[in-house]
């Protein structure tokens, strides 16, 4: 079931070494109140939760999964793998992601979403970004279900511009996608975020690449009061 939510505002930061995804950030984000955009890194950031694009097994080996690991230590892979272990069966679906406590009080979680299910694949003709971006935000959801108020901020890279070899352009919009797609929308499983987004982001090939495409409500939505 997808309900809405009411809820206090989150604080995004969008952060990325690559010049050409934070200059399309600010093109995609340009209407988007509450984003901050910068060019860093995301170890920079302080924040409640990072996000970490990673692969179907949680392996933190490249990308900037190995750079937050050099960060935090081979601990949170441990932690990475055995949520996905416990609440996934050992291999997280693209379109569904872990927060895990980071050890750290900066920050004091990571959440890891899969863009691809190994590791150094091309998903620049994929969903994947949107789907990812979607997950990452609801697992925010459902941190701040078990604990109100636990993540109020949360920093985010270029998901797919490196090793997944998606365009700027395309990332950009996509993650204002998943974003727009968190503050509407929360989901009662990972299953309903999936087929959602799907449905209607499955002729996408066929869009203009620097057009945005906004999620609309299923059909079966109530309001929570």
């Amino acid at each position: 079931m997808t309900v809405n939510r009411v809820r206090q505002p989150l604080r995004v930061v969008l952060t990325d070494i690559n010049t050409k995804v934070v200059e399309a950030w600010r093109a995609a984000f340009a209407d988007t109140p509450g984003i901050e955009i910068r060019k860093g890194s995301i170890l920079d950031q302080r924040v409640d939760a990072w996000v970490s694009p990673t692969n179907s097994r949680g392996r933190m080996d490249g990308g900037v999964d190995a750079i937050i690991k050099r960060d935090l230590g081979a601990g949170i892979q441990l932690r990475v793998q055995r949520a996905i272990r416990d609440r996934f069966d050992g291999r997280l679906p693209v379109g569904s992601a872990v927060c895990v406590p980071s050890g750290a009080t900066n920050p004091k979680f990571l959440i890891s979403t899969p863009t691809m299910e190994g590791s150094a694949q091309n998903v620049s003709e994929t969903l994947n970004v949107a789907l990812a971006c979607a997950a990452a935000f609801q697992a925010i959801h459902m941190q701040n279900e078990r604990a109100a108020g636990s993540i109020e901020s949360v920093a985010l890279v270029g998901m797919g511009a490196a090793t997944g070899r998606v365009s700027p352009r395309v990332c950009a919009n996509l993650m204002w996608t998943g974003h727009t797609l968190f503050n509407d929308f929360s989901f009662s499983d990972y299953d309903d975020l999936r087929n959602t987004v799907l449905a209607q982001l499955d002729d996408i090939e066929n869009v203009p690449e620097e057009k945005r495409v906004r999620i609309e409500p299923p059909k079966r939505t109530r309001s929570r009061r």
